[in-house]
């Protein structure tokens, strides 16, 4: 089974600057059981507008390439760890 979480982000946001330290520690934490990937909105503007993304930090979760999850805005390492932990 295959998870990715998908980080909708861009350098001058500062919720994403945030959130950039704590994605780090997770990447590191769940490596082997979920994969990360990061899409800067203004360089990849096809991917935000394919997933619909209105705002950022937005967080899509997708399970064997199925959306399943979906939250935007920074959240504490403990609230987002266990909300990614909630779809694995």
């Amino acid at each position: 089974m295959s998870v990715k979480v998908i980080d909708f982000w861009a350098p001058w946001c500062p919720p994403c600057k945030m959130m950039n330290p704590i994605i780090e520690e997770l990447e590191e934490e769940l490596k082997g059981k979920v994969e990360f990937v990061k899409y800067n909105v203004d360089e990849e503007q096809e991917a935000a507008q394919k997933y619909g993304v209105m705002s950022i930090p937005t967080y899509v979760i997708e399970k064997d390439g199925k959306e399943v999850a979906r939250t935007t805005g920074a959240r504490s390492k403990e609230e987002f760890k266990s909300w990614v932990e909630d779809q694995l």
